[in-house]
């Protein structure tokens, strides 16, 4: 019995959604999830986002020579998967962790735990910076958008990534400025915006050298929405109390010029 000897965790069913489950234990998440009405719901609400995000993300699609499985449906694996090959444009094909989109390297297996904590644990991270620095009324950041080479130089120096500082200001978001974070137990970046209302949202990027892929997930904490991806050894997650919609959007436009 799956309640009594295997119970089903939150990574189970992330597991279930990626399609890196094997056959018997699929089966007996599947047949958890018929006697839990609640989770089932919400899985399908995970599955619907993949499809959000396919289309959000599809016109970035872009192939390389590894790519020809792609053109295979045969070979691209579970609908998430393809989902996330077609939204992400960074192409993997792997049996790798994270729920999403995944990405520009051949990963084989089963993900390391501390890939999957890394990326599980950015949302709360960011969570956590958005509401200590936003809220900062004098010191929100450490170094000022007026002095904005430094500060990308400084972080991406930390980070050892070539950092940018994405322009949001056609989403009504101008930088602010950024801080050095811990992310992971390792040097992290902190990149703050504000519309013309004095609405903040922050930009959290660590870095997570064992990770391969590349996931995106939205998580909601109150009014608190999240958006958030590792793509290779950088984790991204974008923060704000803007509605999911505009949040969407800001984080397409990170993601674009992270890419460029």
């Amino acid at each position: 019995m799956t309640d009594e000897h295997t119970p089903v965790t939150e990574a189970d069913l992330h597991a279930f959604v990626d399609g890196r489950l094997d056959d018997d234990r699929r089966s007996q998440v599947e047949l958890w999830l018929k006697d839990h009405p609640d989770e089932a719901a919400e899985v399908r609400q995970w599955q619907q986002q993949a499809e959000d995000l396919k289309v959000a993300f599809s016109h970035y699609a872009r192939f390389s020579e590894n790519d020809r499985t792609l053109l295979n449906p045969e070979a691209q694996g579970p609908f998430w998967r393809r989902a996330g090959l077609l939204a992400a444009s960074l192409l993997l094909l792997l049996s790798g962790a994270g729920a999403g989109i995944y990405a520009d390297r051949f990963y084989a297996g089963s993900p390391p735990v501390e890939t999957a904590s890394a990326l599980e644990s950015l949302p709360g991270q960011s969570k956590t910076a958005f509401l200590v620095y936003a809220s900062e009324k004098r010191h929100p950041v450490e170094v000022g958008a007026d002095d904005e080479a430094h500060l990308i130089a400084w972080l991406g120096k930390r980070l050892d990534y070539k950092l940018v500082a994405p322009d949001l200001r056609s989403e009504g978001f101008s930088l602010v400025g950024g801080r050095l974070v811990p992310v992971n137990g390792r040097a992290g970046a902190m990149l703050m915006y504000q519309d013309a209302g004095g609405q903040r949202l922050t930009v959290l990027l660590g870095k997570n050298p064992e990770s391969r892929e590349t996931s995106f997930r939205f998580e909601t904490s109150g009014s608190i929405e999240t958006f958030y991806w590792i793509d290779g050894e950088i984790g991204y997650a974008v923060t704000g109390e803007v509605t999911r919609a505009k949040l969407q959007a800001i984080a397409e436009e990170c993601y674009r010029q992270f890419e460029s």
